[in-house]
């Protein structure tokens, strides 16, 4: 059980995309370290870039707030070409995402910032798989 759940995590590729640096590279480090595949973007247009350039992705982790691009904006414009993306909106600003969107769709959820490594996790889980991956083999 272990084994599949690691090979599953291993093939996920994940995009996550933050305009903040430390918060950026500790997401990809735990997502990184939990097995996945990942990619990161500092801003909504190189999200598109990395999607437009021919990368897939089973999972977009995005913030909210950002500069010239917020993360909804961001999500609407890759729902335009694709719209089986899932995504978790990471953010300190739960009541701007809600003013964007009334609602979430079904492969849709948010996690507050700061969160913790097992959050984060849990969330990721929750989304590409339906259930909670058992954690990696150390």
């Amino acid at each position: 059980m272990r084994q599949q759940a690691s090979a599953r995590r291993e093939s996920s590729r994940l995009l996550v995309v933050d305009d903040d640096d430390g918060v950026r590279r500790y997401v990809a480090r735990v997502l990184s370290e939990a097995g996945y595949q990942v990619e990161t973007a500092a801003n909504g247009a190189e999200g598109l870039k990395a999607v437009h350039g021919g990368a897939t992705f089973d999972l977009i982790v995005s913030d909210v707030r950002m500069p010239q691009m917020t993360g909804p904006e961001f999500i609407a414009e890759l729902r335009r070409q694709e719209t089986d993306i899932k995504v978790l909106y990471l953010t300190g600003y739960v009541d701007q995402l809600f003013m964007e969107r009334e609602t979430l769709w079904q492969d849709e959820a948010f996690l507050d910032k700061p969160c913790s490594p097992n959050s984060l996790l849990e969330s990721v889980s929750l989304l590409l798989f339906g259930h909670l991956a058992p954690p990696a083999a150390s």
